[in-house]
């Protein structure tokens, strides 16, 4: 929502965000509901009204030695008084708020939002649903009852809605108003064909297994290296994936089955991106390279991985201290939803001889993460274990059809003896 209300406001559109203040960054505060009120020409009267009011109730309650009937009665006027400037000023802030609501040209907000007090009156010619293929349907109906359009943007092929309730996703509220459009309506869906964030090797699975091969990456991004942004790194590879597969990096069961971890699988992982950035000096905080400083992403499905792969980070001097500076990040394939980085480390952490891949099995959470990247995305895995599986066996295919795939071994005969 933030991001939506900047670029409204870089685009010369009035725009006004409901929600609590407290939780907007300062670039957008200006674009508040609270901030436009203070800027309105009648807040003056407003503020002094409630001032005026806060003098009477102070002066009401100020301790008298002698209290008589003529106290009495002076006290409940002052309270009388305070009420009626205060009333005076909620009627004023009323008519404000309306004035700024019949003239803005857009409203971001939640969902849920939309059912604020001082905009649930309000119909709307259109209502845009962003991320719409992640929201839950209850939530959507709060704006479309009082809308004339509506427009459901998002992607049904990338993360779905958080149901915490089981009762609840059985009962159906897993699938969304998004799918079930495109199910009863397909000739309402539109796909936008031009993707501005990856080069297209980076892009070229998921297109091909998810939207049909219909995706065009831009011009701009087509054939965009890491060199070519951050011209320190050496060419290579867009996409590698490091196969394990071989070399005993079996998982392991952390905290009594609540997780899976493998620390080989992760050690190799950090050596492969240590050795990555080893021409790649730090700019100052306030001096990034180019104008924007590397942005890095290390992505794991499972938790326990995400705490060991931290921990190794942080005792890597030149990963502190890019992790310090928010350059680089590690997280859940959750976390990284509708974020980008220049670089993406996935590391898979399945490998046993059962072949399972628990739910390294849910597609679109994959589909996520392997779309993350910018210009350069690495995949560390093992091929014997995902393999099993027919979409990883599909990758692997076009791993070795772009030439991305290398072993694990490698970087372990690269080790210093």
């Amino acid at each position: 929502m933030d991001l939506l209300t900047e670029k409204l406001a870089e685009q010369g559109v009035n725009v006004i965000r409901i929600g609590n203040p407290s939780r907007v960054s300062e670039v957008l505060l200006e674009h508040t509901l609270d901030a436009q009120i203070m800027h309105h020409r009648d807040y003056k009267m407003l503020k002094k009204l409630r001032k005026t009011a806060e003098e009477y109730k102070s002066m009401a309650h100020q301790f008298k030695r002698n209290f008589g009937p003529q106290e009495r009665a002076q006290r409940q006027q002052l309270k009388e008084e305070s009420k009626r400037a205060l009333n005076q000023a909620d009627d004023i802030e009323d008519y404000i708020t309306d004035d700024l609501l019949e003239n803005v040209q857009v409203i971001t907000c939640t969902l849920v939002g939309s059912a604020n007090r001082t905009i649930r009156h309000l119909q709307y010619d259109t209502v845009f649903i962003d991320e719409a293929a992640q929201a839950l349907e209850p939530a959507c109906w709060i704006p479309i009852t009082r809308a004339n359009r509506v427009v459901l943007a998002g992607d049904h092929y990338q993360l779905p809605p958080t149901v915490k309730s089981i009762v609840a996703e059985r009962g159906g509220f897993s699938r969304t108003l998004f799918e079930k459009c495109i199910e009863r309506q397909p000739e309402t869906a539109v796909m936008l064909k031009t993707q501005y964030r990856m080069h297209e090797h980076i892009m070229g699975f998921s297109n091909g297994q998810f939207y049909g091969g219909g995706l065009q990456a831009h011009e701009s991004v087509k054939t965009a290296t890491l060199t070519d942004a951050f011209p320190a790194f050496e060419p290579g590879p867009v996409v590698e994936f490091i196969d394990t597969a071989g070399c005993g990096f079996n998982e392991q069961t952390i905290g009594e089955g609540s997780s899976t971890a493998n620390p080989e699988e992760a050690d190799i992982l950090i050596k492969h991106l240590v050795t990555l950035l080893t021409p790649y000096e730090p700019a100052p905080k306030d001096q990034p390279l180019n104008g924007k400083p590397l942005r890095i992403g290390v992505i794991s499905p499972y938790r326990a991985q995400i705490n060991y792969l931290t921990d190794q980070v942080e005792h890597q001097p030149k990963l502190s201290q890019l992790m310090a500076r928010r350059q680089l990040s590690v997280g859940t394939v959750d976390s990284f939803q509708g974020q980008e980085r220049d670089i993406i480390y996935i590391s898979m952490v399945r490998s046993n001889p059962e072949g399972e891949i628990g739910f390294l099995a849910d597609m679109r959470r994959m589909n996520v993460a392997m779309t993350r990247a910018k210009k350069k995305m690495v995949i560390v895995g093992d091929s014997a274990t995902l393999g099993q599986h027919a979409f990883y066996q599909k990758f692997l295919a076009y791993a070795e059809q772009i030439e991305a795939y290398r072993s694990a071994w490698e970087l372990i005969s690269e080790a210093p003896q």
